[in-house]
């Protein structure tokens, strides 16, 4: 198949624009790996569990305190319609070492965050060894109802014999400006599926060659009427202030949703990854299969070239389209996504509507590894 693919933009979008590169299809790709019911497995009995990520060094690799790594979770009750976990999203803390998984309970206490719900992000063991931040989306305000507003926040504890913990009160670093990111609290909004526009998943990132640290986002264009507007965009630190900076990647006119970007540096090069979903395209593009995508570059600042000539990195498989989703790629390599709408047998949840519930995975799925050669990644054998 073939699909338009993502262009990136110039450091300065109101300078120079847009970048125009569309490579169009992709082949001999490996997939995600199928997902087979003895992957089904609940970490956490009496609630889904999804978008996962690791505490992680500054450079990016996976820490191992203890004997144990250490894993954020978005978590939730198991709803009838499992959309609406998103309603009532906590950040749950899980490890895990030689004895398999453990739970921790929810990541930060009650009453601590700013919103109502707490979205995806990214945790930073500092070089310190002790200091740890959880940055995270805050989704709606304190006290008010569920909405799709979106802020990203920083939360400050400390690493201890438990993991991390002695949570202080979270932050925000930086907000949307209503000129390059859609800047919208969204609220008594009901979006179609795919649409929310998105201030979220922030994602930590220290270039080796400069010192320099960034936290590349989700964000939606705000110089544009069009209705798909995704972005990736980027805040750099400078003199321990947040600055909010052009975005780094859009996809306008191509796809609404460039979700959970995360950066890392390997053997010279500078590799993007985010994922999307079919139903996100626009549709004047020819849609892409719900994967891993991404983009590699020389420099941080680009330009960005799509990785394997067409910017698909793992698809899931053919006859599992849905199966896995929210893949994360960690400092070593390996990839974690959590298990969606797996096991349909070619069967649709709108012909199918008691599949909603049966068929929702709501745990970590396997772990894959990616292959680096260049400008080229796939899964490795």
């Amino acid at each position: 198949m073939s699909f338009d693919n993502f262009r990136p933009v110039r450091q300065s979008f109101v300078a120079s624009g847009v970048s125009q590169w569309r490579p169009h299809g992709y082949a001999n790709l490996s997939n995600v790996p199928l997902v087979a019911a003895a992957d089904v497995v609940s970490l956490v009995p009496g609630l889904d569990l999804w978008d996962n990520w690791p505490l992680a060094h500054e450079d990016g690799r996976t820490v191992v305190h203890g004997g144990r790594s250490w894993w954020f979770m978005l978590s939730a009750p198991p709803f009838a319609d499992p959309a609406l976990r998103h309603n009532v999203a906590r950040i749950r803390l899980l490890s895990l070492g030689d004895d398999g998984w453990r739970d921790h309970g929810n990541a930060l206490p009650d009453g601590l965050n700013p919103g109502v719900c707490e979205w995806a992000g990214c945790a930073v063991l500092m070089d310190d060894g002790v200091s740890v931040t959880l940055f995270y989306t805050v989704s709606g305000r304190s006290g008010g109802p569920s909405s799709f507003e979106q802020r990203l926040f920083a939360c400050h504890g400390t690493l201890g014999d438990d993991g991390p913990a002695e949570w202080q009160a979270p932050v925000q670093i930086v907000a949307a400006d209503g000129v390059r990111y859609v800047l919208d609290r969204q609220e008594n909004v009901v979006p179609d599926p795919g649409m929310i526009k998105a201030f979220r998943d922030p994602a930590w990132f220290r270039d080796p060659q400069t010192g320099e640290r960034h936290m590349l986002f989700t964000g939606s264009a705000a110089w544009t009427k069009a209705r798909h507007n995704g972005v990736i965009g980027v805040a750099t630190l400078v003199e321990k202030k947040w600055i909010l900076g052009d975005p780094m990647l859009e996809a306008i006119g191509v796809n609404n949703e460039l979700e959970r970007p995360n950066a890392h540096f390997r053997d010279g090069r500078y590799y993007v990854f985010w994922s999307t979903q079919k139903h996100t395209f626009g549709p004047e593009a020819s849609a892409g299969p719900n994967g891993l995508y991404g983009v590699v570059a020389d420099s941080f600042d680009g330009p960005w070239r799509p990785i394997n000539g067409c910017g698909l990195v793992a698809a899931n498989p053919d006859e599992e389209p849905t199966q896995t989703y929210s893949w994360w790629v960690t400092g070593e390599g390996d990839v974690w996504s959590f298990v969606d709408y797996w096991g349909m047998e070619g069967r649709t949840l709108a012909e199918h509507p008691e599949l909603v519930r049966q068929q929702f995975g709501g745990t970590a799925a396997p772990v894959f590894r990616l292959k680096f050669d260049g400008d080229s990644v796939t899964v490795a054998n």
